[in-house]
């Protein structure tokens, strides 16, 4: 046994060893680059290395390299150890023409066994069509203004720094999925975030599905003639919800800008480093027209306007059964489209079976393509008599987007023999009943040993000859109670009966309790340092808590209809600014650089406003 024990320690040492010493040897090179124009092409490996053999750069001109530099660190944390080493060769490179080339892996030896890198993909752009002299003069007629902000104006033209909207396609039918984006784009102007001074249109006539937005990123992209740097400020798919054309109403963005003043130095310092000053830029995103389609005649008897590419999968769980065991169907509908649009298909179950309501699971997800995933449904139902049933077909039809025609998918029809059981009510009721239970999670279902009682026909023996004396004057008692409790109660039950009925009151009392609830958990993101959660909580918490009072439908609710309703509603100037500002902040913090000690301060501006309208009279 002990020796056991030292091979299986062993064994695990050294797995544990390996996997620390695991090898990473990896390239890295931009993701666009322009034609004529150096970069830097690196491999890094985390062990020291010999033997480089590079890949052949085919399509790029060798200016210099390899260039080797070695780096370590050594951290003590918690009293744990833990030291880093990273080797690195450097390549200058050029490429000689546009395209999109790939640059293959390198090799290199790490204790005697040769490590193999990844591959490198690289789009090379083409040079400015336009001199960027002419960009320079373009900058410097701008900057003849009277003021810094003037200048800084004329120097982040409208060919230097604009928000393109792109949409993903012009021409749809009906609940077909598009994507817009808002797009920036910038050269030779230095942008270091954007503000919470943001509005995008209403988007009126489609239903919006936002994309996750994570940190803005900046790409390479050749537009009209010259490369400009890429950020995608803000992204959502669409779904027209009627035919003809829709306008999509211009989105405004506000930049802030670090531009270079043309004052006097006033110190040699000056002179050396320049002086530079932050100015903001509003940014109109052009608006946009979407041309719809209606859907084509000849609709069929099963469609539920259900628009995209899906696949339907059918399955039963057994064709054989014994009477009161239960039988399921399962429907599983993938594909990509209005997945979260689509109606559960209803099974017409022959008579003597006892269906449940289905059960359904959705799966999805959304990407730049659209929302796509499955829905899954399962059916159940309890035959109650034997027998021979047949379930007809499912079917479930849908408008084909690439084939531009409706489509019916169909089930087969299951035949099931239906046997009679042993149990006391001809039909297996426990096996009945656990399925039930699984399939449903409600509560236990019990059913009696047996259904009729006998009579005992022998003669009721009195063991205790003391009498029970009634009085006769208060028997009127036994009546009046009960009948005033069950009027208590039907008065209760009717008033909370019409207070559910008032949506607007039951949204105004909830408001408080839902509005705590969101905030907390924003403060379990916050203490996990997780943003991009803590951001969509404290939005979603300030939105929710606002339409709830207002009594505003969340489609409808933006800052300008908010500003109006509490001004009048009486709510003090001071307050609604405290509104604006919460708000902008939530849902604009993911654009710009944001700081524990930012994400503090709205957490908190956002209980203080939730609790300080509580207090008002709204």
């Amino acid at each position: 046994m002990y020796k056991k024990f030292s091979i299986l320690f062993l064994f695990v040492g050294i797995a544990l060893g390996a996997f620390a010493d695991e090898v990473i040897f990896k390239a890295q090179a931009p993701k666009q680059v322009v034609v004529g124009k150096p970069f830097q092409f690196t491999l890094s490996v985390n062990q020291r290395s010999r033997d480089l053999r590079a890949p052949e750069f085919t399509d790029f001109d060798v200016l210099s390299g390899p260039y080797t530099s070695t780096s370590s660190s050594t951290s003590f944390v918690n009293g744990r150890r833990t030291s880093t080493f990273e080797q690195t060769y450097t390549y200058m490179l050029m490429a000689q023409r546009t395209g999109s080339f790939t640059i293959g892996p390198a090799t290199v030896k790490v204790d005697g066994e040769q490590v193999q890198s990844n591959g490198v993909r690289i789009e090379v752009l083409p040079e400015d069509s336009q001199p960027s002299q002419q960009s320079g003069n373009q900058q410097s007629s701008g900057q003849s203004g009277s003021s810094g902000s003037s200048r800084s104006s004329g120097t982040a033209s409208s060919e230097n720094l604009f928000v393109r909207t792109i949409a993903s396609k012009t021409r749809v039918h009906e609940q077909e999925a598009l994507m817009i984006s808002y797009k920036l784009y910038f050269a030779n102007v230095d942008v270091t975030q954007l503000t919470n001074n943001t509005k995008l249109p209403e988007f009126t006539g489609f239903l919006k599905q936002d994309l996750e937005q994570g940190e803005i990123q900046t790409e390479l992209e050749h537009y009209n003639g010259r490369n400009y740097q890429t950020a995608v400020l803000y992204r959502t798919i669409l779904y027209p919800q009627h035919s003809g054309d829709i306008k999509i109403e211009p989105a405004n963005f506000e930049a802030v800008l670090r531009v270079q003043t043309q004052q006097r130095a006033r110190s040699i310092f000056d002179d050396f480093f320049g002086s530079y000053t932050n100015v903001t830029k509003m940014l109109t995103a052009p608006s946009v027209t979407i041309h719809v389609a209606a859907l084509p005649g000849g609709k069929p008897a099963g469609f539920s306007g259900g628009v995209g590419k899906f696949t339907m999968t059918p399955s039963i769980s057994q064709t054989e059964l014994q009477a009161n065991e239960a039988v399921t169907i399962k429907i599983d509908i993938t594909g990509a489209g209005n997945m979260k649009l689509l109606k559960t298909p209803a099974i017409d179950w022959p008579e003597g079976f006892e269906p449940y309501d289905p059960k359904v699971t959705n799966n999805f997800r959304t990407t730049t393509a659209g929302v796509s995933g499955t829905k899954s449904i399962e059916y159940l139902a309890i035959p109650r008599s034997a027998g021979e049933y047949t379930i007809p077909a499912v079917r479930f039809s849908y408008f084909d987007i690439d084939e531009k025609a409706y489509k019916t998918l169909s089930t087969p029809e299951y035949t099931i023999h239906v046997k009679r059981g042993n149990g006391a009510n001809g039909g297996n009721g426990e096996n009945s009943e656990a399925q039930v239970i699984s399939y449903t999670q409600k509560e236990d279902i019990k059913q009696l040993g047996t259904d009729i009682r006998y009579i005992d026909t022998k003669p009721l023996q009195i063991k205790n000859e003391k009498l029970i004396i009634i009085n006769y004057d208060f028997l009127w008692l036994w009546y009046v109670v009960p009948l005033i409790i069950a009027l208590i109660l039907l008065v209760i039950l009717r008033k909370q009966i019409k207070e559910a009925a008032d949506i607007t009151r039951v949204r105004y009392k909830r408001a408080n309790k839902v509005a705590q609830k969101r905030l907390k958990a924003a403060a379990a993101a916050l203490k996990a340092n997780n943003k991009d959660a803590f951001y969509a909580a404290i939005e979603q918490a300030a939105w929710t808590y606002l339409s709830d009072r207002l009594s505003i439908p969340t489609a409808d609710l933006n800052k300008e209809n908010i500003a109006t309703l509490l001004r009048q509603k009486g709510v003090s100037d001071t307050r609604i600014s405290e509104v604006m500002n919460v708000l902008s902040t939530a849902e604009f913090a993911r654009y710009a650089p944001s700081t524990d000690h930012a994400m503090d301060d709205l957490y908190t501006a956002t209980t203080n406003l939730i609790n300080n309208l509580e207090n008002e009279k709204i």
